[in-house]
Order: C-alpha cells, then sequence, then structure tokens
C-alpha cells in the first residue's frame, strides 16, 4: 500500500493550498459588520479526523497476464500487464497488491500451503510475497541482471525454484534466502552435441512426477530434454519440427503430452525418444487418403488430468482450424471419446485444471477448469453433462458495458438494499452448475461499519447497476436497462438520421437518485432525460409518456439580451413522435444541411407499443430535447429531480427546463441569459467575452490533434459543467475552430473505449456538452439544487427554490409557488419564477448545499416511498399519491428569523453565503493554477464538511460553516478523462473513482475507518493440513516402482554446487520486514501446518509463534555461547580445582 505524507493543516491558518496567500479577509473581517454579526458555531472537525488511504479494489483485473491457484488454501492469484497482483478466496476475500516497477506478470507459482507466492516479472525480477498478513508485502526479490526470465517451475513441497531463461538455460533459486544455486543446467549440455541451432527459450520446466531427480525441459524450438539431475546429462531428447508451447505429464511419469503451433498434440512415452507414440490434430480436417490433416492454429496450453474411475481429460486452449474465421475463442475438453468445444466471450489468456490433490503422482481427479479470459473470469463444472459454468460470486461485471458516470451514497435508509436485491433476483440467469463455488480460501474481516452504502454506475449501453458496497464488499444488487423504451434500429442503414452520435446513442451521463423516495433521474447522450419510480408490482404501460422540449439559444449581434427571441413552451406529446423523421443523411457536422432543416424532432424514437415493466424501476416519464432548425440538441450538463415537489430540471450550454413529472408538462423553458432577466452582467454577444481561461498553465491553441475537445461529450469531468474558455487572441481563436470544425463529430465510441487524455490536454478539454468551440463558449448550467429556504433578502421565511448554478460561476434563485397537496397538486399548476437574486464566484459552480442556524446540513425534501401500483384502495393511493409533505428542513419548524447558510462550491473557490442577508460569511479560494474536478458536502463524525479533488492531484477538505482547510494531499494526478468522470465523495469519510476501465478504487479520508481497515480486511491464508502423500501401495514399496525423492539440498546447496555468480542476478531484501519469513518459505510443510494448526485450536495467534521462536533461538544462542565460554575456563582445570 502507498503511504501519503499527509500535510497536517493547523485550524485556523490557512495553509496548504494556493488559498493561503489569496484569502481577501482576514478572519476578523470575516463576519459581518458590527451589528449584524455571524453567530458562531461550534465545529468539532479537526485535522485529525482526516487521512488519505486506499481501501480496496473491485472489479475484473485490467489487462490480465498469469494465473495461479493453491489447491490446498482454495486462493486464486491474477498477475496483469501493470504489475498488480489480485487475488481471490471465498466471495468476499479480495486482496490488491502492486508491483512498484508496473512491469507486467509473465508467471505466478503459489508455495502451496505456505502462504507464499513467487512473481515472475517482464523486466526479469523474481519476487516473494508473504500472503500471511492481511496486506501482502514483498518479502525478497531477485533481478536477473544477464538474462531474460521465461518460465518458472516449483515443485510441490520443494524451496529450489527452476528458473528458465531466453537463451536456454536453467538456474536454481532457493526461495528461502532467494539465493542462486551455483548449479546450472547450460542449454548446450541440454541438446543433442551434433545440433548446428539453438534450440531457443526454455517454454517448459516441471520433474516427473514418480521421480524428483529427473527434470522435463522443453525448448520453444521443438526440442524436449529428460535431464538427470544427479548425474548432470540429458537422459532422453526428444524432437519434433514443431514449436512448442507447453507440456504436461501424465501422473504415472511414464508418458508426457506437448502442445504444437501447428495445433497438434504429440504424446511420447519417456523410454521412446525416438517418435511420438500418438499425434492428435484435435480440430484438424482428416483427409481421406492417409494425408496430413491440414495445419491448425497453435495449440497455446495443454493439461493432462488422469481420473480414477475412467478416461483421462485432456484440455487445451487454441488449436482451431485457419477457416473458422471470426469463430470465437475456445477451450476444448477432450474425455475419452468425446470432444466439448466450449465458446468463450473474449480471448483465453491462460486456464488451470483445478483438481483434488496437490500431489503430481496421484490421479488428478479434477473437477473444475478456471479460464481466465481478457475480460472475464470463467469457472466450468468438469464433473457435471455439457460442463455447465459457475455462477461467478466476484463483482467482475463492472465493465459489462463502458462505466460512463458513477455515483455512491453511503448510508442510505436500511430498507434499500433488500428492496434492490428482491427485484434483482429475479433478473438472474439460469442453467448454472449446482455447485458450490470452489474457490473458497481466507476468511472475511470483522466489519465494522454497519451501514448500508450503495454505488450506482451508468454503463454505454444505456444501462444503469446498483451495487452493494456495505463494509468494503461489493455485490451487484440490480439492473435497469434505459434503452428499452426506445425503438432500436434494426441495422446500421436503418439508423434514424437524427442521431447525433455514432455509437452507443443511450449512454448514461449524469444520474439523479434520491435514496429517501427511490426516484431515479437520468440524462443521456441523445439529449433524454428519463424519470423512473421503484415498484415492487409488475406492470403494462399502454401509452410511454413522453414530453419534447425544444431549449433554443438564439443571440442575435445586438448588445442587449431583450432583443433574443423567446423560445415557443413545448407541448406534452401522448405516445408516439408526431413529426415523421425526415429520410435525409446525418450531416457530417453540426451545421445545418441546404434544404429542408430538421425541426422538432427529438434524436430517438420512443416506443409506441405496450411496454411490459418488471418489478423495480418503472418509466414515469421520458423527455427529449429537440433538434431546432437544423441543429441538433445539445447534451444535459446538469440535472436535479425532488419527489416532494413532483419536478425535475435540467440543463445544458442553450439553456435550463423544468417539468412537473406529476402533471407531465413543462414549466419551464429559458435560455440561460433569460433567467438573468434585465440583470445580465455580460451583456452578451454572440461570444462571451470572457478572458482566456488556463487551467494546468497552458493555453487553448496549442490542442494537438489526438486532443478530444469538440468530440468530448459524454466525458462530464464534473457533474456536468460545460467550461467555457476563450482566447484573447481573436484570430487564433477563430484558425482553432475551423479546424476543431473539419474533424468528425464521432465521439461517443471514445467514451466506450477510455482514451487516456494527458492532464495537459485534458484541462483543456473539460465541456461536456457541446460539439464545437463558439458553443463552449456559452453559459451553460452546471448545478441545479431544489431547497427550501429564503429566495430574497426580505424574506421572512423559508419556502421551496430551485438554486441554478453555471460555468460563468453565476448562481440565480428560481421561486417556485407550489399548490396544495391532495387532488389540488394535479389540477392546479406550478408557478415558476427567477427571483432576481444573484450571487458571483470564480469558475463553474459545481456543488451547493443548505446549512441551519447551528450549522447542521438541511437535506432537500423529500416524499417517502410507497408503493404506487396497489390497483385496490384507490381513495387510499391518491391521498399518498398527492400529499405533499412538510419539508424534512429543519429551520421550517423553527423561528421565522432564525438564518440559514448556502453554501457553494465552484471550480476555483467555495462561498458560504449568510441567509437571508446574502451576505458572503466565509470564503476559500481553493485553488489558482488548477480546478476543482469534484466537490461534495458530506457528513463526517457527526458534523459535515466540504471535500474536493483537484485536477492537479489534491483532495482538499474544509470545515463547515468556516471553510477551514483541514486535509490537502497529493493524491493522484488526474491522467484520463476516466477518473474525471467517476470520482466521488461521499458520507463518512468515503470516496471512490474508476482506476481503470474494469476496476473502481475505494479510499477514504477518514482517520478513523484508516484505523479499522487491517481489521476489516479478510484474511488469504488460513491454517489448513496439508493432505496425505498417496500411499505407495505393497507392490511398489517391494519392486520400488514409487516416487523416488531427491535430496535436492544436498544437490543444489552451496557445498556441493558452489556459489552463483555474482554478476548473473541482484539480490533485494523486500519491504514486507522478517514478519513470517521463515514460515513463509519453510521446506517442512507438513509439519509446520499441523504446527500451526494445533497452536490456532489453542486459540493463539499465528504470529505469537514466530516471536517466540526467535527468542528461542536467541535464548538458545546465548545458551551456547555461555556453554562456550565455560567449556574455555574449565577445559585445562583438573577435577580437584573446581
Amino acid at each position: 500500500m502507498r503511504k501519503f505524507n499527509i500535510r497536517k493543516v493547523l485550524d485556523g491558518l490557512t495553509a496548504g493550498s494556493a488559498s493561503a496567500s489569496q484569502q481577501p479577509t482576514p478572519p476578523a473581517q470575516q463576519q459581518h459588520p458590527s451589528g449584524n454579526r455571524e453567530p458562531e458555531i461550534q465545529e468539532t472537525l479537526q485535522s485529525e479526523h482526516f487521512q488519505l488511504c486506499k481501501t480496496v479494489r473491485h472489479g475484473f483485473p485490467y489487462q490480465p497476464s498469469a494465473l495461479a491457484f493453491d489447491p490446498v488454501q482454495k486462493i486464486l492469484a491474477v498477475g496483469t500487464q501493470t504489475g498488480a497482483l489480485r487475488l481471490f478466496g471465498r466471495p468476499g476475500v479480495e486482496c490488491y497488491c502492486q508491483h512498484d516497477s508496473g512491469a507486467a506478470v509473465i508467471q505466478l507459482q503459489f508455495l502451496i500451503n505456505e502462504g507464499a507466492l513467487v512473481s515472475a516479472l517482464a523486466d526479469d525480477t523474481l519476487h516473494l510475497w508473504n500472503l500471511r498478513q492481511k496486506r501482502p508485502a514483498i518479502l525478497h526479490s531477485l533481478k536477473f541482471c544477464r538474462e531474460r526470465v521465461t518460465f518458472c517451475h516449483l515443485p510441490f513441497q520443494s524451496k529450489w525454484l527452476y528458473v528458465g531463461t531466453e537463451r536456454g538455460n536453467i538456474h536454481i533459486v532457493n526461495v528461502e534466502s532467494f539465493t542462486l544455486s551455483g548449479y546450472v543446467i547450460m542449454w548446450n549440455k541440454a541438446i543433442e552435441l551434433s545440433s548446428k541451432s539453438h534450440p531457443g527459450p526454455v517454454v517448459h520446466i516441471s520433474d516427473n512426477p514418480m521421480d524428483e531427480g529427473k527434470l522435463l525441459i522443453g525448448f520453444e524450438s521443438g526440442t524436449v530434454v529428460l535431464w538427470d539431475l544427479k548425474s548432470k546429462k540429458a537422459d532422453y531428447r526428444y524432437t519434433y519440427d514443431e514449436a512448442i508451447h507447453s507440456v504436461a505429464w501424465h501422473h504415472e511419469g511414464k508418458q508426457f503430452i506437448c502442445s504444437h503451433s501447428d495445433g497438434t498434440l504429440t504424446i511420447w512415452n519417456v523410454r521412446s525418444p525416438t517418435k511420438p507414440v500418438q499425434t492428435i490434430t484435435p480440430h484438424g480436417k482428416q483427409l481421406k487418403d492417409g494425408k496430413k490433416p491440414e495445419p491448425c492454429k497453435p495449440i497455446l496450453k495443454v493439461e493432462f488430468k488422469t481420473t480414477r474411475s475412467g478416461e483421462p481429460f485432456i484440455i487445451l486452449s487454441g488449436g482451431l482450424s485457419y477457416d473458422t474465421v471470426g469463430r470465437r475463442p475456445c477451450l476444448t475438453v477432450m474425455h475419452g471419446k468425446s470432444t466439448a468445444v466450449l465458446e468463450m466471450d473474449y480471448s483465453i489468456v491462460d486456464f488451470l485444471t483445478l483438481c483434488e490433490t496437490p500431489y503430481p503422482n496421484d490421479f488428478q481427479e479434477p473437477y473444475a477448469v478456471v479460464v481466465l479470459l481478457e475480460k472475464d473470469l470463467v469457472l466450468i463444472d468438469l464433473a457435471q453433462n455439457g460442463y455447465p459454468i459457475f455462477e461467478n460470486p466476484y463483482p467482475l461485471s463492472i465493465h459489462e458495458s463502458p462505466v460512463t458516470c458513477c455515483e455512491y451514497f453511503a448510508d442510505c435508509p436500511v430498507d434499500l438494499i433488500p428492496a434492490l436485491y428482491s427485484v434483482g433476483a429475479r433478473q438472474k440467469r439460469q442453467g448454472y452448475s449446482k455447485k458450490e463455488w470452489p474457490i473458497n480460501g481466507g476468511n472475511w474481516g470483522l466489519g465494522a461499519q454497519s451501514y448500508p452504502e450503495i454505488i450506482i454506475t451508468g454503463h454505454a449501453d444505456g444501462s444503469v447497476k446498483f451495487w452493494d458496497a456495505s463494509a468494503i464488499t461489493l455485490q451487484v444488487l440490480y439492473k435497469l436497462k434505459t434503452s428499452k423504451v426506445f425503438e432500436k434500429s434494426r441495422n446500421k442503414e436503418d439508423k434514424p438520421s437524427t442521431d447525433i452520435v455514432d455509437e452507443d446513442p443511450y449512454a448514461i451521463q449524469i444520474i439523479s437518485w434520491c435514496p429517501e423516495s427511490r426516484m431515479l433521474c437520468i440524462a443521456g447522450v441523445s439529449a433524454h432525460v428519463i424519470i423512473y419510480r421503484f415498484s415492487k408490482q409488475e406492470v403494462i404501460t399502454e401509452v410511454i409518456p413522453m414530453l419534447e422540449v425544444r431549449l433554443l439559444y438564439e443571440i442575435n449581434d445586438v448588445e442587449t439580451p431583450e432583443s433574443e427571441q423567446p423560445p415557443p413552451l413545448s407541448t406534452p406529446v401522448g405516445g408516439s413522435n408526431p413529426q415523421p423523421i425526415p429520410p435525409q443523411s446525418h450531416p457530417s457536422t453540426s451545421s445545418s444541411s441546404s434544404d429542408g432543416l430538421r425541426d422538432n424532432v427529438p434524436c430517438l424514437k420512443v416506443k409506441n407499443s405496450p411496454l411490459k415493466q418488471s418489478p423495480g424501476y418503472q418509466t414515469e416519464l421520458v423527455i427529449q430535447l429537440v433538434w431546432v432548425g437544423g441543429e441538433p440538441p445539445q447534451q444535459i450538463t446538469s440535472l436535479a429531480v425532488n419527489s416532494s415537489y413532483g419536478l425535475v430540471v435540467f440543463g445544458n450550454c442553450n439553456g435550463i427546463a423544468m417539468v412537473d413529472y406529476l402533471q407531465k408538462t413543462v414549466l419551464l423553458n429559458l435560455g440561460t441569459i433569460e433567467l438573468y432577466g434585465s440583470n445580465d452582467p455580460y451583456r452578451r454577444e454572440p461570444r462571451s467575452p470572457r478572458k482566456s481561461r488556463q487551467p494546468s498553465g497552458a493555453g487553448l491553441c496549442d490542442i494537438s490533434e489526438g486532443t478530444v475537445v469538440p468530440e468530448d461529450r459524454c466525458k462530464s469531468p464534473t457533474s456536468g459543467s460545460s467550461s467555457p474558455h476563450n482566447s484573447d487572441d481573436e484570430q487564433k481563436m477563430n484558425n482553432f475552430i475551423e479546424k476543431v470544425k473539419t474533424k468528425s463529430r464521432k465521439f461517443s465510441k471514445m467514451v466506450a473505449s477510455d482514451i487516456d487524455v494527458k492532464d495537459n490536454s485534458f484541462s483543456r478539454s473539460r465541456s461536456s456538452s457541446v460539439t464545437s468551440i463558439d458553443k463552449e463558449s456559452r453559459e451553460a448550467i452546471s448545478a441545479l439544487h431544489f431547497c427550501e429556504t429564503y429566495t430574497r433578502k426580505a424574506d421572512s421565511s423559508p419556502c421551496p427554490c430551485l438554486w441554478v448554478g453555471t460555468t460563468l460561476g453565476t448562481v440565480l434563485v428560481i421561486a417556485l409557488n407550489l399548490p396544495p397537496g391532495g387532488e389540488q397538486r394535479l389540477l392546479q399548476p406550478v408557478i415558476v419564477s427567477p427571483s432576481g437574486t444573484i450571487l458571483r464566484l470564480k469558475g463553474a459552480v459545481l456543488r451547493m448545499a443548505f446549512l441551519d442556524a447551528t450549522g447542521c446540513l438541511i437535506p432537500p425534501a423529500y416524499e417517502p416511498w410507497k408503493e404506487h401500483n396497489v390497483p385496490e384502495e384507490k381513495d387510499e393511493k391518491e391521498k399518498l399519491k398527492k400529499r405533499r409533505p412538510v419539508s424534512v428542513s429543519p429551520s421550517s419548524s423553527q423561528e421565522m428569523s432564525e438564518n440559514q447558510y448556502a453554501v457553494i462550491c465552484s471550480e476555483k473557490q467555495a462561498k458560504v453565503i449568510s441567509l437571508p442577508t446574502q451576505n458572503c460569511a466565509y470564503k476559500q479560494n481553493i485553488t489558482e493554477t488548477s480546478f476543482v474536478l469534484r466537490g461534495d458536502i458530506v457528513s463526517l463524525s457527526n458534523s459535515i464538511c466540504l471535500a474536493c479533488f483537484c485536477a492537479n492531484g489534491h483532495i482538499m477538505t474544509f470545515s463547515l460553516p468556516s471553510l477551514r482547510p483541514l486535509l490537502d494531499v497529493y493524491y493522484l494526478p488526474l491522467t484520463n478523462m476516466r477518473i474525471a468522470r467517476t470520482f466521488c465523495f461521499t458520507n463518512n469519510g468515503q470516496a471512490l473513482y474508476l482506476v481503470s476501465p474494469t476496476e473502481i478504487q475505494r479510499l477514504t479520508y477518514s482517520q478513523e475507518t484508516c484505523e479499522n481497515l487491517q481489521e476489516m480486511l479478510g484474511e488469504l491464508f488460513t491454517p489448513v493440513e496439508t493432505p496425505e502423500a498417496p500411499n505407495r501401495g505393497f507392490f511398489k514399496g517391494l519392486f520400488g516402482g514409487g516416487a523416488q525423492s531427491l535430496d535436492r539440498e544436498e544437490l543444489f546447496g552451496e557445498s556441493s554446487s558452489g556459489k552463483a555468480s555474482r554478476s548473473l542476478a541482484q539480490h533485494i531484501p523486500g519491504p514486507g520486514g522478517i514478519e513470517g519469513v521463515k514460515g513463509a518459505a519453510s521446506g517442512v510443510v507438513g509439519e509446520l501446518a499441523r504446527a500451526r494448526l494445533a497452536l490456532d485450536e489453542r486459540g493463539q495467534k499465528l504470529s505469537d509463534l514466530e516471536e517466540r521462536t526467535a527468542a528461542m533461538l536467541s535464548s538458545a544462542d546465548s545458551f551456547s555461547k555461555h556453554a562456550h565460554e565455560m567449556m574455555l575456563k574449565y577445559k585445562d582445570k583438573k577435577w580437584y580445582q573446581f
């Protein structure tokens, strides 16, 4: 785990970020003028409450490259191309480690039942990991200096690791001391002396299951050598014309099988080196006239596993014939005369057969095959007919469709997870194996956190997944497909010409969810918004309720905004779309086509047939923005829903729209400038005359060709802020716009493929919503917040309102006049009126929240969830549905004179505004040189704070309401859009982001959670008795023929083989410390395991044994020293002199 040097910030002093020097008002002047002073609020959070550390990583290991399994401990290890190591035990026991070098893992080998693992990396290093601690650590490393490592083999219960190299040599490493033995098998001694060519790298090493003194070495060229370790010479050499990919033994040690590059398998008798006993081409077409079958693709791996009661299993990957174009990758299982070909969704990286015994010289009894694919992990049940797969209990399907946005909710209502689980349980697939998941090692940690946590992920295919993330585990609860309300185009040609994206038209951009009322609202990439209600009943919706909204942005070249053409209000539409979609081809840019402008047409077509809606989230209303005069609708940049008011609001770079989802009507549809009324401080021209903004110190005009400014429409770094960037140099700007406009508008593909944009160019590609730079300069809606507060300075009591934040740092307030509850709520209109209140901040507004007079957070009003699909008791249902609950804001029930605080966080600064006076009570400049990507107002330790993540990699927290800096840690520089799009903070000091396209990284900024983390983590190693070795049997014992053992110590030790050349490899001690060194790599496995098991049964900790052993060693040492001194003292004295 990476350690962070946390720069604790002294309370009251504004050190840390650039805010220190930029603080405009000293603390004494931060209060209001005398006579109207702010009441002092006691803040309980201090710097010592904060500490940053990674907690757990969930999801499929990104770019996997190696696989290993401990058959006794039942632990699976996966290595990746980026040097990561993921360990899996029973569901809920997972661990992530990282090699510092970041080099690809090429092979993993468990020290079976020892609690240790050897990893071989592409940079020619070997590492020994201690798995006996909750956070595994490296005990030793060995770096080969002159040779490239290609293959490793560690025999069961041996401490000598065979390491094959690219040059064809084999070195031997002692895994206890991680030093090289002087014993080396040189390639030129192993092959025929008459051979004129080099045999190639070592691709296989294994010892004969029945004779440890015989080592089978496979060279890439096709040569296999059986080497006698004692006599140091080759017993047999087996040659074949085709290159070898892998080799496997029959457990009796009399036969072995090789897989070749031409798709053949050769089976050899050990004592018959001249030719193979059998040659099989599993997927080759057998030709009639006895000719050789046609060559096939290489068989990359083969395993040969025996059973007591039947035929052996031969399992292989690859080997398909070349004419099977487009066929998916396959795993082939040959058992007796039957051959099963199992198709996989992704290419096979590696596979392993799980067997009942760890002993290679016993019947293997295979029961499952674990297949590591490029993007999945599959486990096949070999014991059941048809080889069904096991249901995977690990959360490895995060990336089933690429993640486009993410939200995290800690401390949810307790009934939510069971409710989501019950509707999600009906979605499970059938046909899985009936058996328990066989990878079940390790033990769960003790969960100190008991509060429910939910993660919601939005995906490129329009699906939304809900995950139970309580107590550092992850489990999928429920999946919602938002695309099912739309008509799907059958093929590419059939695509509607109104599409504004080439691929993934349903991709989710923003998720707004109210956990208490269970109302869900999503905004998609095709400028669509869908509102969902949660129901446990199945319903059939005859007509999907739908609205079309025409959001317009028209500014003439005149300076005054009053001359702007107001857009017409939209009208509610029934089920189907009234305008026929004109059959014209989609233009390549956003400019209108010359004849027949597309107008009043939405991007997607809503189904006009009845829709069956399963229990779970059911569509309440679909809202779509339409094309206006040949211009496609701009993507939505912010979204908010409120169940108490029955309203949903969304905005983009054109303006804002508010919809009453109970009455299914549009209440508000304004261009951003119209919100200001006559107070527009900008006196708009076609382009906003804003100064150049250069985050990360870089200008706008030097964006390289690879940058994704114009197309980057789904990748909202904040919850959709579209930040304007105008250069002072108008000429350069115009040139750049022209350059951008010539590019194609293909961008949704980028969302899915997660192109990494380095942070210098990222800082200039932050628009989430626009297709060209001139739209980017518009003022977009970047934050929306429903609340019950004071809208004007003169207000004496709070009332429902909507606070709107824009990308130019303006906050506007819209007052809401709601009709009374019950029947009236559906009949009378909601009256919406801009209040004229305007506040200003630097940078786009990201987040808003409200505190009461005591400094407590005021949550938005909500209607508690009730089942609305109940057919009987209609009157009761109507009452429930239409009553308007009292706001849950504490202040509304308190005295009228009590004030509130608005907390507003922008990309550059945070302000706390006192209400109703609208005076700035506190202000903090968060960053000068960078910008805030995500800001959240969260609760922690019975208090609240503002948590921010900056593009320069800093994570900061500030107290509320005084905005004192409490934490400022450099954590992670922004290297790609994926991190920007998915980073989020939540309550109780939790945060997460997508660290790779397939994995979620969770972290905590709470000192308490950091301290409890060790207890919460699961244990990988549990003391288990090693199974007994197979019985040799009476006759085998009498006549020989049982397993031959080898004294490797005598053969490879320094006394007989000498020291290895120092320049060959360099030993590096690991940071794992002395803890468990001897235990982790001891050869006397059985005795150690038994002793540890007995200790454990007596309730003692494993670590005590190491300490006691060390103490006994030191006392024995001192005893022998004293004894020696005594002996020297008295050795020449006669008995009578004592």
